[in-house]
């Protein structure tokens, strides 16, 4: 006899990682990742001490801002991400680098690896982005073999990002049900729950990335909306309401421009977090 609350659920999730999927693809999300955030890779590889020869899985890798310097130190690569548009960037970046990995489709939730399969793995603004926090910490501890590393960067709830995500949300749509916000990725009480017992040797430090390349809050608003899906899918839910895109232009600006008024330009801060598997 079929469960029909199973199949209402796994037909909803499907829709829900669709729906992702498309809004990463829009925009320009691999520019962006070199324009602001590509510092962030390395930031994370040499975090793990990322070796030669080890097995390593980038876990929602976007265009590879962690696989291509992880590869570059001679490690055996995987870069994956739900949204494989995001790969065409990446495959270039990597040839012009002289970087050689393996890039493949996968969802952070059901990663389509064995157990103990990779020696560290690696996230950058990512997996944050998966929308059942506890499948995704389950998934790279399934992954990775016991004494193998763990290393992640996630945007903070406090830092720019997560203030963005919060402007944002009078405008969105409702988390659906079981979904929990991406910036609790950089909250360390809720990582730490995450991944319980299951890990050691922890350590999570809260740094900083300078999105140099904006002089005001203007700057800052047009390139979010035309590069960060995100901001984009926002933007396109409320296109039929002038007074909404009104208010959304005006809460990103002023966003921006408190942030390079306090500082000169944009800070945002992340939590990098690693650990060990036990």
């Amino acid at each position: 006899m079929t469960d029909l609350s199973t199949v209402t659920i796994d037909e909803a999730d499907k829709a829900l990682k669709a729906k992702h999927r498309a809004m990463w693809a829009s925009g320009d999300y691999p520019t962006l990742a070199h324009d602001l955030i590509w510092s962030l890779g390395p930031r994370v590889v040499e975090a793990v001490d990322i070796r030669r020869g080890e097995r390593v899985i980038d876990i929602a890798a976007g265009s590879g801002n962690a696989a291509i310097p992880a590869a570059l130190r001679g490690a055996d690569v995987v870069a994956t991400d739900l949204t494989p548009e995001l790969f065409g960037e990446g495959h270039r970046r990597a040839e012009e680098a002289g970087a050689q990995l393996e890039w493949r489709p996968a969802d952070a939730e059901a990663l389509p690896f064995g157990d103990d399969e990779f020696d560290v793995a690696v996230s950058t603004v990512g997996v944050m982005f998966a929308p059942h926090h506890e499948r995704s910490a389950a998934e790279i501890v399934r992954v990775v073999r016991p004494g193998g590393r763990i290393g992640l960067i996630s945007w903070t709830p406090e830092g720019f990002i997560g203030q963005l995500f919060a402007a944002l949300k009078p405008f969105n749509a409702p988390l659906p049900a079981g979904a929990q916000p991406a910036p609790l990725w950089g909250d360390e009480t809720h990582v730490r729950a995450l991944f319980g017992d299951t890990v050691a040797d922890v350590r999570a430090t809260r740094e900083t990335v300078r999105f140099g390349r904006f002089a005001s809050g203007e700057e800052f608003r047009a390139y979010f909306a035309s590069h960060y899906g995100p901001t984009i899918a926002v933007y396109n839910r409320n296109a039929d309401d002038p007074a909404a895109v009104a208010a959304i232009d005006e809460a990103l600006r002023g966003l921006g421009d408190r942030a390079v008024a306090a500082h000169g330009a944009i800070d945002s801060e992340y939590l990098l977090f690693t650990a060990t598997v036990r």
